[in-house]
């Protein structure tokens, strides 16, 4: 088996956790016909899930919301780290993916990623030294990183002085703002460096970049004026540069995107150059999306756009009740070793009692709203609620949690089913953080 299909078909077993005790070691292709369903107790909990035909509509509906507007997409690949879902991702159409390693950039690569943008600094001579051995290991590679500062160019400008058969560098010129990460703070600054990195050897600027997605608040008014003043800036950077010939590139790259406000700024990823431009998304959590923070933000999104069947959230983590040790609390078994709670504290969809019949999802039950898990410990979370129904709860019963930004629910997994709407696994991915 080749090294790609080993990544993609990997070998599952037991010291997966989540994956049932009772079975040998299974190819993750195998999995979709063991007929396990997760309602009915085949697979060891607490299990995070995804559900199918949830993923599918997002992975469509993103691609054809770049597509729309004449852009490009190229997911941020750190949200789940998954070979499978890269490789969905670029089955529905994305330009390419985007990583923040050059270790996460491997694993894209090896899953058949052929465009490949680092959304950030790179200058490390063991990170410059394993580009341009992909590179040359793989015809046809793009690979594209972030510069702003003159200090970095002069550590990637000494790295080339000793390995001078090494090809340039394509390069972005990235824009920040007052307190945030990277990126050059002014035009000034930005326009300085972009001097610079025309005038040197070893690299090339094909573009400008900025991440917009930390200051967003779900707050239109806000967020408007904010994404305005930012993408002002990087449109008359780019302006400026291509004006001045700064460009080493026949297209210009522009791009921005988290998965919060990207569509205020994928209006601005096409200024009107003297040479075509590329804009290009970098949206990543859309993937699962969330019943969270980004539940949130997708409101005023669809609010914005006047989109009526907008993301879904396609991951589920469910555990099991394992005590009632005092009214009006409830301890379930999963905890921070199992979901995200950076963000928010996961919340409770549905009920499950161990006496439902056939334990099928007809059988799901509403919570109440005052249901709340109010903190985790590594395995515990702690439900608190009121009502006949929360009284009713016991020990056995399922409890179905959603959970709050992504990212940090997949690098807690090894694996995760993909299940139908009746939660049968029909699939399986699989991680590498």
């Amino acid at each position: 088996m080749s090294v790609t299909q080993d990544l993609l078909d990997p070998l599952l077993d037991a010291t997966f956790k989540g994956f049932p005790h009772h079975s040998g070691p299974l190819r993750r292709s195998q999995i979709g016909a063991q007929g396990w369903n997760v309602l009915r107790g085949d697979l060891p909990l607490p299990i995070a899930l995804i559900k199918q035909d949830l993923l599918r509509h997002n992975l469509r509906w993103m691609q054809d919301f770049a597509a729309s507007r004449g852009l490009g997409l190229a997911p941020h690949g750190k949200t789940s780290m998954s070979p499978q879902l890269f490789q969905m991702q670029m089955d529905s159409g994305a330009w390419g993916m985007t990583f923040a390693t050059v270790t996460q950039m491997r694993t894209g690569i090896s899953a058949g990623v052929q465009r490949c943008l680092i959304a950030n600094q790179v200058f490390t001579a063991l990170d410059l030294q394993g580009i341009d051995a992909m590179r040359r290991e793989h015809p046809g590679l793009r690979v594209v990183f972030l510069v702003d500062s003159a200090q970095q160019l002069a550590l990637i400008k000494a790295w080339r002085q000793k390995n001078p058969s090494a090809q340039p560098f394509e390069v972005l010129l990235e824009m920040g703002v007052d307190g945030g990460r990277t990126g050059c703070r002014t035009a000034e600054q930005a326009l300085e460096l972009a001097g610079r990195l025309h005038n040197s050897s070893a690299v090339r600027l094909v573009g400008v970049e900025c991440y917009e997605g930390l200051a967003a608040q779900g707050n239109t008014a806000q967020d408007q004026l904010y994404a305005q003043s930012l993408m002002d800036r990087v449109e008359a950077v780019a302006r400026a540069c291509d004006a001045q010939n700064l460009f080493d590139s026949d297209e210009v790259i522009v791009t921005a995107g988290g998965s919060a406000i990207f569509d205020l700024v994928a209006a601005r990823l096409k200024p009107a150059l003297r040479r075509p431009v590329l804009g290009l998304l970098r949206s990543g959590c859309y993937v699962t999306h969330d019943q969270g923070t980004y539940q949130r933000m997708m409101r005023a999104v669809a609010e914005r756009t006047g989109c009526t069947d907008g993301l879904e959230a396609a991951m589920e983590v469910w555990a099991c009740v394992q005590s009632c040790p005092e009214p009006g609390l409830v301890i379930l078994a999963a905890g921070k070793r199992d979901l995200s709670y950076d963000w928010e504290m996961p919340r409770p969809l549905a009920v499950l009692p161990q006496s439902a019949v056939e334990r099928d999802p007809a059988h799901l039950q509403p919570v109440g709203e005052d249901w709340k898990v109010v903190a985790l410990n590594d395995q515990h979370a702690y439900l608190r609620g009121s009502g006949a129904a929360f009284e009713a709860l016991g020990v056995g019963d399922l409890v179905g949690l959603g959970i709050s930004h992504p990212c940090t629910t997949f690098d807690k997994w090894r694996w995760m089913p993909v299940v139908d709407a009746s939660y049968t696994v029909c699939d399986a991915i699989t991680t590498c953080f």
